[in-house]
């Protein structure tokens, strides 16, 4: 397992649940400020390690990989132990470090949105966001344009389904914040509809590029 990929996505999913969810925290209500936070880590990110992990920083982003057959499956194991521990540590060191944490950013469906609904939404724009990493960074054909596309795309996914899901389409995003936010923030009878959901919307990504969308080379 290469080391310099590990902590590639260690620190990426790191940047991404400190800013993401520390956003969340200190601008309550600010939609389109936690959207560009998020956005713009994303962007960050893919630009500084996306040539050393291809900068999953998300372990459904990592699955789709693994269904596309871009990745092994012992690469996809370290990156996932690496993002969670990532995710986990963020959370914990936002806690100690924000003077008012609260929910600590954790993703939680609105009191009108309904287990289906919810789930519905992290398929969804779980897929859009797969489905742009596919057709710009894997497939070569956004060039150096691919981090601002991706980026952009989760700023919109987060500018439609924050107000429903608070937008989590990441497994890591929601573990970390959950497990130190308290019983009382953190919804853990539905928290695994925000692993099924991520990971179902990520499928479907995959399998549409290497099924339909990807390049075939002709003979």
């Amino acid at each position: 397992m290469n080391l310099r990929k590990l902590v590639a996505e260690f620190i990426g999913t790191f940047a991404l649940i400190f800013i993401g969810a520390g956003a969340l925290v200190l601008n309550q209500g600010a939609l389109l400020e936690v959207a560009l936070a998020h956005g713009l880590v994303v962007v960050g990110v893919i630009y500084a390690f996306g040539h050393i992990s291809g900068a999953h920083i998300n372990p459904a982003v990592t699955l789709g990989f693994l269904i596309a057959r871009e990745i092994r499956i012992s690469t996809a194991v370290g990156y996932w132990f690496f993002q969670f521990a990532g995710a986990i540590f963020a959370a914990r060191m936002l806690k100690g470090l924000l003077p008012v944490y609260g929910d600590l950013g954790v993703t939680i469906l609105a009191e009108n949105v309904s287990l289906t609904q919810g789930l519905s939404v992290e398929i969804i724009l779980t897929f859009f966001l797969v489905n742009t990493i596919f057709n710009t960074a894997v497939s070569g054909k956004a060039g150096n344009f691919s981090g601002i596309a991706i980026g952009l795309t989760l700023v919109f996914c987060i500018l439609m389904g924050g107000p429903l899901t608070r937008a989590s389409l990441n497994p890591a995003r929601t573990l970390g914040p959950a497990i130190f936010a308290g019983a009382e923030h953190a919804q853990w009878g539905n928290i695994w509809l925000y692993f099924v959901g991520p990971c179902i919307g990520a499928a479907l990504a995959a399998l549409l590029y290497i099924g339909v969308l990807k390049e075939k080379d002709i003979e």
